[in-house]
């Protein structure tokens, strides 16, 4: 599994993983999976879909037996985030924990009744997660993208686990090669951002929650993790980005 899986943290009780290249040949966009190891316990983080399953699933059995996975976690509803679910609800234990918003969507990945019992939904104010001797904090970062959406922050490594925030798909970087210095993927992650982000007013508020965390590394679930100064310049950035309906105007609903 070289190349396939890196450690972001890990202090002999405590180990962040991330899985950055279980895609390959081009079928579909980069996207990394994480999983959070705390005295045994363990939460994967946006598993991802049919694409990631059977790689994914080998790497984590080398850290432990992922038959015993306490939670399987969206993020939010979309594909590269949760679609392979049904195998991984077959494969182990696991209780699902996904956004209230989208509980009644998210069986439409698995079979009939195969999620009764197993599923904790996170309200719409974010919750704490018990992992371990822990609490993995679930963040509210709805609109950025999806209405009801999550991010992660781990207390122990200080990484901030932010989704589609962030994303950044730079061709031929280094995946594991953290961003020190923003100007360097801002070509790349600036379009997206200007299309998936709902607007500045709530950019505001997710950069106001972000900077009462002491945080190491930001980690988003496409490309590289940002560090260093690069933390504070993306957060600048995404304060002051006009996005989404921001700059929408009569021109866009137009009758084809």
């Amino acid at each position: 599994m070289a190349g396939l899986l890196m450690e972001l943290f890990n202090n002999g009780k405590h180990i962040c993983l991330v899985f950055r290249d279980l895609v390959t040949g081009g079928e579909a966009v980069q996207a990394n999976q994480f999983l959070v190891y705390d005295n045994e316990h363990a939460a994967l983080i946006d598993p991802g879909g049919e694409l990631t399953y059977s790689r994914l699933f080998m790497a984590i059995s080398e850290y432990m037996n992922v038959k015993n996975l306490d939670y399987i976690i969206a993020s939010h509803q979309d594909p590269d985030i949760v679609a392979s679910l049904n195998k991984w609800l077959v494969g182990t234990d696991a209780k699902v924990v996904v956004p209230e918003l989208w509980q009644r969507f998210i069986p439409h990945f698995t079979r009939p009744g195969k999620i009764s019992g197993r599923l904790i939904t996170m309200p719409d104010q974010g919750m704490n997660l018990q992992l371990g001797s822990i609490s993995l904090k679930a963040l509210p970062a709805h609109f950025l993208h999806a209405e009801g959406n999550f991010q992660f922050y781990d207390p122990i490594s200080k990484i901030l686990f932010s989704g589609d925030m962030g994303a950044n798909l730079s061709p031929d970087a280094d995946l594991n090669t953290p961003v020190t210095d923003f100007s360097q993927v801002l070509p790349y992650l600036d379009g997206f951002h200007k299309r998936y982000m709902n607007s500045n007013k709530v950019c505001r508020f997710w950069v106001h929650m972000v900077r009462q965390l002491d945080i190491s590394m930001i980690v988003p679930q496409h490309g590289r993790a940002f560090s260093g100064k690069a933390m504070g310049q993306f957060l600048d950035y995404i304060e002051n980005l006009q996005c989404g309906i921001d700059l929408l105007t009569q021109d866009h609903y137009r009758i084809p």
